[in-house]
């Protein structure tokens, strides 16, 4: 296989499991404070992956260009947003259902990336997009009537959230390519560049914004640190998997291989969680996936 399948493979099992985590300090933390600890605990691990991956290669650290710094503070932002959202839909919908509406952003990355990034869709991409659509609606069971838009239901509530979440880390994916593929060197070690550079930033702007907005979080962040670890951890594992993985192969491709995260989703949900899935919500998911098969195989 190529090297790109194995690590999405990665990124795909540790992002299930470290959402896990995050759904677990959800209850503990306020959304933004889950947020921060996915980077401020995976900053370390991060600079010593990086620090290996230069002496592996035997080659010094590339320069970081303006290109690169361009794509790289966007995604920066785009994905603490994106990050923050699924968090905060976690409170609206339950584990799967929420990650589902999240896992759209491998469709909307096929969009973004066609309305953006001049990779335009073919007939069979823009049905994998209807498809995922129709499915993201059974998913979510939401009735989209005037009035319930301006009641502000948890369940429309939960969908925003949850299809907020997949844009913004459906525009991160892109970026993540572009910014690696700036600095001209080695994939794995302009990927463990990229990745040190943005969680470094997302660190500072998320722990930031926590100390101004809510400082009781901090307290809160190190009284769990076990699990802040954990997320942290399981975080770094994955992001090393999603940015090399993008760095090798088109943002799409690696989104939709990603899907298998899912599968790890639903073992979680029943096992960890204890919550219920109803058929037609089984039924949403399986066009999601659906979606994501067609995007993959015949796209």
């Amino acid at each position: 296989m190529e090297i790109w399948i194995y690590f999405t493979l990665l990124a795909a099992t540790m992002q299930a499991v470290r959402t896990a985590g995050q759904k677990q300090l959800s209850g503990k933390l306020n959304s933004m404070a889950t947020t921060a600890v996915r980077y401020v605990y995976a900053l370390p691990f991060a600079w010593i992956y990086l620090v290996w991956m230069l002496s592996f290669k035997k080659i010094e650290a590339p320069q970081l260009n303006n290109e690169f710094l361009f794509y790289a503070l966007i995604a920066c932002v785009t994905q603490i947003i994106g990050t923050a959202f699924l968090v905060a839909a976690f409170r609206y919908k339950n584990f799967a259902v929420a990650t589902s509406l999240a896992k759209t952003e491998a469709i909307q990355v096929a969009v973004v990336g066609a309305l953006l990034f001049a990779a335009p869709l073919s007939f069979m991409g823009w049905l994998s997009v209807i498809v995922g659509v129709i499915g993201v609606f059974l998913v979510s069971k939401v009735k989209f009537s005037l009035r319930e838009m301006l009641a502000g239901s948890d369940a429309m509530t939960g969908l925003l959230f949850g299809l907020g979440a997949g844009l913004g880390l459906a525009i991160t994916t892109l970026l993540i390519r572009e910014s690696s593929l700036a600095l001209h060197t080695d994939l794995m070690v302009s990927a463990a560049v990229t990745l040190v550079f943005m969680i470094t930033v997302q660190s500072l702007i998320s722990i930031t914004y926590v100390y101004f907005h809510d400082k009781s979080q901090l307290g809160l962040m190190l009284k769990h640190w076990r699990l802040c670890l954990f997320v942290g951890v399981t975080s770094v594992l994955g992001s090393i998997g999603w940015f090399t993985g993008a760095s090798f192969q088109t943002a799409a491709y690696v989104k939709a291989l990603g899907q298998v995260e899912f599968f790890i989703t639903l073992g979680l949900t029943y096992r960890l969680f204890k919550e219920k899935i109803t058929a037609i919500e089984y039924f949403g998911m399986f066009l999601i996936i659906l979606s994501v098969v067609i995007l993959l195989l015949w796209a």
